[in-house]
């Protein structure tokens, strides 16, 4: 384990705290450190809030600090040279994210933005990378975790470059679905993100989710009631998803 002192830290318009606003318990990417060296390590962070929908990370900005979620949620986006916003990922509580840019000192290469009331713990690079040359089970799973952004990535470009945005929309709709704890054999998505979020994880518009989620509406294969859709037919779906596949590589060989 790393030997971390205690600093003062200073919040916000120089005001001097001793104490951490939060806990780092819930962190995933920490657990197993002492108890003791998990209170030191939350006096080395800055801990900020943030409104729903505040800019937390600007791409390209030089902060190099790795972020730990303590409450609330965050959207990793990035935006068109249209202005489009496309979605990357959704870090909830527990998770953090920066950590590309204090391993390697580059540029970020993604904004960060509050996707509800969140607290967040800001961890210089130095001591991060420290952590992590003291914790081998740490740095395993930051290796873990950015192995499966590569394939995540790799799976991305994949479909921006054989999926038509129709069947993008189809696809996301089926990674998000759930089985219904409350339905044997039934799938559910909860909370049913905003289609302005879908429309980002599928790199097409708010219009085109919309009139895809009616089509479906309308075909019996799912039903929204609230916060959740119910996927009523997901073979369906995975149908009409297989088939729009077909036509476009039909398409693409003509």
């Amino acid at each position: 384990m790393c030997n971390i002192h205690i600093d003062i830290k200073i919040l916000g318009e120089g005001v001097m705290a001793a104490q951490p606003e939060g806990r780092l318990d819930g962190v995933e990417l920490l657990e197993g450190i002492d108890p003791g060296e998990l209170r030191r390590l939350e006096q080395r962070c800055v801990w900020r809030r943030y409104a729903s929908g505040e800019q937390i990370l600007d791409r390209n900005s030089s902060s190099r600090d790795v972020f730990f979620v303590a409450q609330g949620r965050v959207q990793v986006v990035n935006f068109s040279l249209t202005g489009r916003e496309v979605a990357y990922a959704s870090v909830p509580a527990g998770g953090f994210f920066g950590e590309l840019s204090a391993i390697d000192g580059e540029p970020r290469s993604a904004s960060v933005v509050a996707g509800e009331r969140c607290l967040l713990a800001a961890l210089a690079p130095e001591v991060f990378n420290e952590v992590l040359l003291a914790n081998p089970k740490i740095m395993n799973r930051v290796l873990l975790r950015l192995a499966r952004i590569i394939r995540i990535s790799n799976e991305r470009i994949m479909d921006l470059s054989t999926l038509g945005a129709v069947q993008r929309v189809h696809m996301e709709i089926l990674k998000m679905a759930k089985p219904d704890p409350l339905a044997a054999g039934s799938w559910v998505v909860y909370p049913l993100p905003t289609q302005s979020q879908i429309a980002g994880l599928a790199s097409t518009t708010r219009e085109t989710v919309a009139r895809v989620i009616s089509q479906l509406q309308a075909s019996g294969i799912v039903k929204r009631k609230e916060k959740s859709l119910y996927i009523r037919d997901r073979a369906r779906l995975e149908a009409v998803a297989a088939r729009l596949g077909d036509e476009g590589t039909a398409r693409a060989a003509e």
